[in-house]
């Protein structure tokens, strides 16, 4: 997590531009002229709610189906779980699967645009450098292309999808600082209490329990239950630093920024054991990279989601919502209904993987006591993405445009420069994506603001944080796209991950209907939902 020692970095921009022939520039949208205050264009374009909710309709779920159909396997959910599951059967064999995605594209929060200049996230944008003891996470990135090959035991990552440097910059004090912990202004002590943080956390990640497992690891379920590390999840991150004599504000700032990066919620929110595990958890070497390297793309995640669905896309019913799930003796029937068409379906299977949220798959089973586990245990507060066509903003004194830009105490997480990761870059325009988790009020509360928001409502939002770092962001803002995630990444609060509620929402029922999502493990990142998929998958295998 510390920055990169600067004998060490290497500009990839340079060694792939003298390594390639590069080609024309990028066709550029039309100048726009000066924008003002409230006067920014664009619209609110996702995610499709409207879609989602049709799952709360009793009348649609009692509606006859005009088609059947039948396969041995129903994955309910494209996101990047139903995927890993649907490639997982799909390479052992298992080809008669259907997988059905209520939107018109797969990939779950891993979703993307694109405009002339570059494609954009939507939602999740990165991974770090992946374990080196993840076999299957291995193979899938070498078969995409991100791993090109090994030296000395240790992956190759692809030039290309190395985060080129600068990596990531802080405003903070009026002054934008090389990395993202605080040091700009700060104390001795303060930045005494960042090294002792570092240091404990050092010792979190070599530490074995005393079931031999690694104290933290991925996926999370892989770690070990010595007590002596999962007491961690009955207090909170917030109560762990003060618990630790950590007091210095701009360490409690930045841990609280990662918490709501991560998990979408602050850190007076979060398991303890869930916030170190975040730093913790993550020990990816590589030949080629150091081991604060991130992998990226223009498009974010959307370029591995893409990569999940290359075999699979057969079987993939698009714009095809589940209304229900019921088990009658050998046999799974899902109802679902065709978002654009209407039209209600019921697919017949013998085993079915939910690879929704929990508080989807508890409306589809329609059990009232699982319902009450979810809605008492579970929490997912939503977030708004913004993606800013601008041109070139005016930049404040201190480190250079980078392709992750925060602003210390700022609304929301800051913003990527998703044009950061093109060999050649594209002159006087720029797209920015801008990340806000929604967490001053509950979840429910975040929820019902977000959606009564109108377009300009959000638009001042961003130009009351943006202005502070970039005078000219009024002036030089051409359009302004919005995205509001109605319920984002589960959050890992204090006994979610080492309580019981978790094991429980995992169990299959009756060795038919199946699990895998991100929300079971607690923590939302790829290699998450990815293993969830492959768990899902491999227990239908075995039963068959």
């Amino acid at each position: 997590m510390e920055p990169v020692p600067a004998a060490i970095i290497v500009n990839r921009r340079k060694f792939i531009q003298q390594s390639v022939v590069l080609g024309a520039g990028s066709t550029l949208l039309p100048q726009c002229g000066v924008q003002g205050q409230q006067q920014i264009p664009g619209s609110i374009v996702g995610a499709n709610s409207k879609a989602g909710h049709l799952l709360t309709n009793q009348a649609l779920a009692n509606t006859p189906a005009t088609q059947h159909l039948q396969t041995d396997t129903l994955i309910i959910g494209g996101g990047v779980s139903g995927l890993s599951a649907a490639r997982w059967l799909h390479k052992h064999g298992y080809t008669n699967f259907l997988l059905a995605e209520l939107d018109n594209q797969t990939g779950g929060n891993a979703a993307s645009g694109q405009n002339v200049l570059t494609a954009y996230p939507w939602g999740a944008h990165y991974i770090p450098l992946p374990n080196n003891d993840l076999t299957a996470y291995l193979q899938f990135l070498q078969e995409c292309g991100v791993i090109t090959g090994y030296e000395n035991n240790l992956p190759l990552i692809n030039e290309f999808y190395l985060c080129f440097e600068p990596q990531e910059r802080l405003y903070i004090n009026g002054h934008w600082q090389d990395g993202l912990i605080p040091h700009f202004g700060n104390s001795p002590d303060e930045d005494k209490q960042a090294k002792q943080f570092f240091a404990l956390i050092d010792t979190f990640k070599t530490a074995i329990g005393k079931d031999g497992k690694a104290a933290f690891a991925i996926p999370a379920s892989t770690s070990s239950t010595d007590s002596r590390f999962t007491s961690l999840d009955a207090i909170s991150m917030q109560q762990w630093m003060h618990q630790n004599n950590f007091t210095a504000a701009p360490l409690h700032w930045y841990i609280n920024y990662c918490c709501r990066d991560d998990f979408g919620t602050d850190y007076s929110k979060t398991s303890a054991w869930a916030g170190i595990h975040y730093f913790a958890s993550r020990k990816g070497k590589a030949a080629n990279a150091p081991s604060q390297a991130v992998i990226t793309w223009p498009q974010g995640n959307a370029f591995l989601a893409s990569a999940l669905k290359k075999d699979i896309e057969p079987n993939i019913l698009t714009n095809t919502a589940a209304l229900s799930v019921q088990q009658q003796g050998q046999w799974v029937t899902v109802k679902t209904i065709d978002t654009i068409t209407q039209k209600i379906s019921s697919i017949q299977c013998r085993q079915c993987i939910i690879a929704t949220p929990q508080f989807v798959a508890v409306r589809l089973l329609a059990d009232e006591q699982r319902k009450k586990m979810v809605a008492a245990h579970c929490q997912y507060y939503p977030w708004m993405v913004a993606n800013i066509y601008t041109k070139k903003l005016t930049e404040r004194k201190g480190a250079a445009l980078s392709w992750d830009n925060v602003l210390y105490n700022g609304r929301g997480l800051g913003y990527i420069e998703s044009t950061h990761q093109q060999v050649k870059q594209p002159g006087q325009h720029n797209v920015l994506t801008y990340y806000l988790p929604l967490t001053h009020a509950s979840a429910k509360q975040e929820r019902q603001k977000a959606y009564k928001n109108t377009h300009a409502d959000w638009v001042t939002l961003l130009q009351n944080d943006l202005q502070i770092p970039h005078p000219d962001f009024n002036q030089q803002a051409i359009q302004a796209d919005i995205w509001v995630w109605g319920h984002g990444m589960i959050s890992p609060a204090p006994g979610y991950i080492h309580g019981n509620i978790r094991q429980q929402l995992q169990q299959p029922i009756n060795n038919r209907v199946f699990f895998a999502h991100s929300d079971l493990a607690g923590i939302s990142i790829f290699e998450e939902a990815f293993y969830q998929g492959i768990n899902a998958a491999q227990q239908i295998i075995q039963s068959v």
